[in-house]
């Protein structure tokens, strides 16, 4: 069963620790863009609405300054004594000139308008009106705004640099702040980086401050070390295995090649003999494909797949009985494999032997392929959900009821195809049974 490379892996977390850099930057940006514009936009608000207050409270006296003149001496009008505000007086007899020459001012109501607009030339204006209507005259104040309006557009400008400047202060802020903070993380990536070479892990806890990224190169160490001690008991497993299994093997087949030599023996116990051998030989296969994938090492080899097809389907004849199966083999031959006997042999006679074991009558048949094997079947078929967990370890599938075994046989093939770049699956057949395809080499 074909896997996938490990490089997408390393560059996605590549990109990931560029994006943390990143992420500091842009916080540190969008902080100081944010509170600096909200900075400048309070204090636009802030000064338009105090200004327009303190005019309003200036037109306001002004008003009632004049009407308190007006009512005891009639004929002084308006006396303005403030920059940038006129006054206008209107008597009832004058209101008609001034719907002609104001008409906004006489459409206007009691209280502080704010007006705006162009001369006659084109020119733009705009001024607060201060209205004061009684019956015995209308009074109008009207306040200048022109270099409020033009002090306003140069505290704004004055802003935006503001803003502008402080946001990239804020940039240079986090830039440095990102790299402060992700300093020790880096050296942390770079010293584990250069321990793993070494089969005993370095020490990183003391090079590092007693904080946040010093906990994790500490966590690590303990991580480390007990991952060194679980490899040292496999590793030391792996060893017992292959010296204490491998020697009881070796002399059962001794023994059982001593009982063969024997001319005295009869047919029943010869067959039994044999027996014992195609068991000894399939322990030791099995052995060593589990010391190939324990230790993670590709074992080199020149395997004639269709010679070793044969010896599988000829040690599943001798334990047919009398199950009316038949197996055979079709193809060229020629296929030779760069991989141990051991493996190739545990990978197909797994699938040859579920083939076997879930067919109850029919034809068990092994097509060679230019670069795969074909196990083809006339058994119960395949259900989805057995497509789906097949290769799963402890999986027994729907016909496995009353059959023997633990369901890590083809757990072990996928696990072999993922070690040696195979490809294995297993499909419904067309008309009946199960297709099991074996590939050396991944498929495009």
């Amino acid at each position: 069963m074909s896997t996938a490379p490990r490089t997408p892996s390393a560059r996605r977390q590549t990109r990931y620790r560029r994006r943390l850099r990143s992420r500091i930057i842009l916080s540190f940006l969008l902080l100081g863009f944010g509170l600096t514009t909200l900075f400048a936009f309070a204090t636009m608000v802030a000064r338009q609405r105090v200004e327009d207050q303190l005019i309003a409270d200036v037109l306001n006296r002004n008003i009632d300054e004049s009407q308190r003149q007006n009512a005891i001496d009639p004929t002084k009008g308006m006396q303005i004594q403030v920059e940038n505000i006129y006054g206008r007086v209107v008597w009832p007899a004058k209101r008609e000139e001034l719907r002609k020459d104001f008409p906004e001012w006489y459409e206007a109501g009691n209280g502080i308008h704010t007006l705006n607009g162009k001369n006659p030339d084109g020119t733009p204006y705009s001024y607060m009106l201060a209205v004061r209507k009684t019956a015995d005259a209308w009074y109008f104040l009207a306040y200048d705004l022109s270099q409020t309006l033009t002090g306003r557009e140069q505290l704004n400008r004055a802003l935006y640099l503001a803003v502008i400047a402080f946001t990239l202060l804020s940039l240079l802020i986090g830039w440095w702040a990102a790299s402060r903070v992700m300093s020790p993380v880096s050296e942390l990536a770079r010293r584990l980086r250069a321990s793993g070479g070494s089969t005993e892990p370095a020490a990183l806890g003391m090079h590092f401050a007693d904080d946040e990224v010093g906990q994790l190169a500490s966590a690590l160490d303990d991580y480390a070390a007990r991952l060194t001690e679980v490899v040292q008991r496999d590793r030391e497993f792996n060893a017992d295995v292959s010296h204490e299994l491998r020697t009881p093997l070796a002399v059962i087949k001794g023994a059982v090649e001593l009982l063969l030599s024997k001319p005295d023996i009869d047919d029943k116990t010869r067959a039994r003999l044999f027996r014992i051998v195609r068991a000894e030989q399939q322990c030791t296969d099995l052995i060593s494909a589990l010391l190939l994938l324990s230790r993670n090492e590709r074992g080199r080899g020149a395997t004639d797949v269709g010679k070793l097809a044969e010896q599988l389907l000829d040690a599943h004849r001798a334990q047919l009985g009398g199950k009316p199966l038949i197996l055979r083999l079709e193809g060229e031959r020629g296929l030779v494999v760069d991989a141990p006997e051991a493996a190739v042999a545990v990978a197909l006679g797994n699938l040859i032997g579920n083939a076997v074991k879930y067919t109850a009558k029919g034809e068990v048949l092994v097509r060679l392929l230019p670069n795969a094997v074909a196990v083809i079947d006339t058994g119960p078929g395949l259900s989805a959900e057995d497509a789906a967990r097949l290769f799963e370890r402890g999986y027994r599938g729907t016909h496995a009821e009353h059959s023997h075994g633990g369901g890590i046989g083809l757990s072990i093939v996928r696990r072999l195809c993922a070690l040696y770049g195979w490809n294995v699956r297993v499909l419904p057949g067309r008309e009946q049974g199960v297709v099991a395809m074996l590939t050396f080499g991944r498929e495009e």
